[in-house]
């Protein structure tokens, strides 16, 4: 199983992926918020084979584009909310602030939590042009 931890901001996201026991898969790395660089996200993450589950913090709309290219490509999405996040890293004595850390901080979370947070489903397109 490999968990997928995003941290999204507005042109860009840090991607991290881990295995069970912590083991870093792949280290954080950017990927910028356009259909083609999210499109190679998807076919990076399919490589890994398996049980591949990405989670994400709901971050306004800028997290949509990415899961609606990850979904196309039949990949699991969760989105949580950033209270929820926030609060598992609590018990942390350092306060360290990147998208890096985030990013593996949430993939963490995917790890320890994985059976807590269902999958999302988003709409259509068409229904998401109309708002």
């Amino acid at each position: 199983m490999y968990a997928v931890g995003v941290d999204v901001s507005k042109g860009k996201s840090m991607v991290a992926v881990m295995r069970p026991m912590g083991e870093v898969a792949r280290k954080p790395f950017e990927v910028a918020q356009d259909h083609q660089s999210l499109d190679s996200l998807a076919r990076q993450l399919i490589t890994f084979g398996g049980d591949v589950r990405v989670i994400m913090e709901a971050t306004g709309r800028y997290h949509e584009p990415m899961v609606a290219v990850l979904q196309s490509f039949g990949l699991y999405v969760s989105i949580l909310n950033p209270i929820v996040i926030k609060q598992y890293g609590a018990g942390s004595v350092r306060k360290v602030k990147s998208d890096k850390k985030d990013s593996l901080k949430v993939a963490k979370y995917g790890l320890d939590r994985l059976e807590h947070f269902a999958r999302t489903y988003t709409h259509e397109c068409h229904q998401t042009s109309l708002r």
